[in-house]
């Protein structure tokens, strides 16, 4: 049987399998609101047979965007325009849905990436950004404001607001996004945060603001699995690396995090990536083999076979797939059809089955009259 296609449980959430489709973000929203491009793009993902989907970074302020059309959580007209997409795509599907919760900290303020992504400066239409440190992500970008006190807490509260808005909504699970150079990753690297006080310098007082918001979000909303996204490597030299990473785990475990979901880089411009498949699943199976936490690996993981390996080489819990599912919306399904598994589909979509493929839906005959 194929181990990609059997169930997991993280915390209390049933999973049907171990793919996972990943955040992914579409820019297209409106003043932080969900749009009607949400309805397609969340609600053909749904149709797709993974065990859970995560929605895109949701800024939980306006200032935590990357651009000014990414998707946010912090009022009640954000939460009301996502609550309508949810609702239109549960009608037709029962995946577990789950959201990640950021703010892009000093890679804020940002066009779209279709429009080049340059940073917007604050006096064109953009707003000053906030990182832990006055150092911006390019020498050509503008300088951030360095967080004081009274602005850290008040980012901690807006990801408090933004997780109980999150459960208000009936969401499965939460993932606090501490990854690709955005404002927790940013208090993780001595790249970027050179403060003097209790949130700079040592290991131990870098990892006291991103395991701040993950506490406080934990002991909001006790009810669902939360979890985080983190960038396990800098890949630069004296950043943020592997060993680091296995401290702010072994931390999160105690924190009573519900998984790890891995990724790495984005920090900076100077990062040498040594891109190809499965390169950032060595750095899911340390994690998951010194921790013992519940293992997302994600990254250039492109084929059916290549995910069940992972999966079966105990290398990671669960498998994400990004690209490959915007390219090809039906990974999971042709998946099934080589691997031998099965996975739910509307039944409008039961014809759909090639002659000669093992039953791959699981579902009672379909009669055409």
């Amino acid at each position: 049987m194929s181990l990609l296609f059997s169930p997991y449980t993280i915390d209390t959430l049933d999973l049907k399998n171990r793919i996972v489709i990943p955040p992914m973000c579409q820019y297209s929203a409106i003043n932080g609101e969900a749009s009607d491009w949400h309805i397609i793009h969340l609600g053909q993902l749904a149709q797709s047979g993974a065990g859970l989907l995560i929605i895109e970074a949701t800024a939980v302020e306006p200032e935590g965007r990357i651009t000014p059309a990414d998707l946010g959580l912090w009022s009640d007209d954000t939460a009301q325009a996502l609550e309508k997409v949810l609702r239109v795509v549960r009608q037709f599907s029962s995946m577990p849905i789950a959201i990640q919760l950021a703010h892009a900290g000093r890679k804020a303020s940002t066009e779209v990436p279709w429009r080049g992504g340059l940073q917007i400066p604050a006096n064109a239409g953009g707003w000053q950004t906030l990182a832990p440190s006055a150092l911006p992500f390019a020498e050509d970008e503008m300088t951030p404001t360095a967080l004081d006190q009274a602005g850290l807490q008040r980012i901690i509260d807006r990801f408090v607001s933004a997780a109980q808005r999150a459960v208000q909504l009936g969401l499965d699970a939460i993932e606090i996004h501490a990854a690709h150079g955005y404002l927790l990753h940013e208090f993780l690297s001595p790249i970027s945060n050179t403060r003097a006080d209790e949130y700079g310098g040592s290991l131990e007082n870098r990892l006291r603001f991103p395991l701040a918001v993950f506490q406080a979000v934990r002991a909001a909303v006790p009810s669902i699995p939360v979890g985080i996204r983190i960038s396990a490597t800098d890949w630069i030299e004296g950043g943020w690396d592997i060993e680091q990473s296995l401290v702010f785990a072994h931390a999160l475990g105690k924190a009573s995090c519900s998984f790890m979901h891995v990724s790495s880089g984005g920090l900076s411009p100077a990062q040498k990536i040594p891109v190809g498949p499965d390169f950032q699943v060595p750095l899911a199976e340390r994690i998951r083999h010194e921790t013992g936490l519940p293992t997302i690996s994600v990254g250039l993981i492109i084929e059916p076979e290549q995910a069940e390996a992972i999966i079966s080489e105990g290398r990671a819990d669960l498998v994400a797939i990004g690209r490959g599912m915007l390219y090809n919306p039906r990974w999971p399904w042709h998946a099934a059809a080589k691997l031998g598994g099965q996975v739910e589909a509307p039944p409008q979509y039961w014809r759909a089955q090639p002659h000669g493929v093992a039953k791959l839906f699981g579902e009672g005959k379909f009669r055409l009259r």
